[in-house]
């Protein structure tokens, strides 16, 4: 199949014709499947990805400009979606608030462990506002202790990234905590 047939099945798919947008999942579902494959290393995840990214690639096929750039369209669909099932993969192990509320407690009396469990509650508050990526990266290196360069290998990304990631989930958790207390002191003040 050559280019100018290709151009013309997708422009018969942008026009409603299933047909040709079932034979444009036959040509590239190969290379779709290739590239969640290699980013997820896992054959049923993969599998399920490609199915979603056709019916995503279905759905937003009107908002394609250009038909030649229809294979790379695909790709980045397929990156795109691939990353975010992986930043949703990785913050389900270990983000649950028993882990902090189970680890022990040395030092400090009665008020001192009523404190820290009302900070370890607003913290997690603060972790389920932020952005997936943000809660990701910060549940990796702070609650889960991965190093850098885990964390690098788990999110495929470089460790410079990471870093850069880091830095800024700190800064928009340290917002978050801060609106959190002065929404808690509003409440107190409101109250008397």
């Amino acid at each position: 199949m050559n280019w100018e047939e290709i151009i013309l099945l997708i422009e018969k798919a942008r026009a409603g014709d299933s047909a040709a947008f079932g034979v444009l999942v036959e040509k590239f579902h190969p290379a779709v499947f290739a590239v969640a494959l290699a980013r997820l290393r896992d054959t049923h995840e993969a599998t399920e990805l490609t199915q979603e990214v056709f019916i995503h690639a279905l759905n937003k096929l009107s908002q394609l400009r250009e038909p030649q750039c229809f294979i790379g369209w695909l790709r980045q669909i397929t990156v795109r979606m691939a990353i975010n099932r992986i930043t949703r993969r990785a913050t389900l192990p270990g983000v649950e608030p028993e882990v902090l509320q189970s680890a022990a407690d040395t030092t400090g009396g009665p008020l001192d462990q009523i404190i820290r469990s009302e900070t370890r509650t607003e913290v997690w508050k603060g972790l389920d506002q932020l952005k997936p990526t943000d809660r990701a990266t910060l549940v990796a290196f702070y609650i889960r202790g991965q190093s850098l360069k885990q964390m690098s290998k788990e999110f495929e990304t470089p460790i410079g990234t990471i870093k850069r990631r880091l830095h800024v989930a700190r800064n928009r958790l340290k917002n978050v905590l801060e609106r959190q207390t002065i929404r808690k002191a509003r409440r107190k003040l409101a109250r008397v």
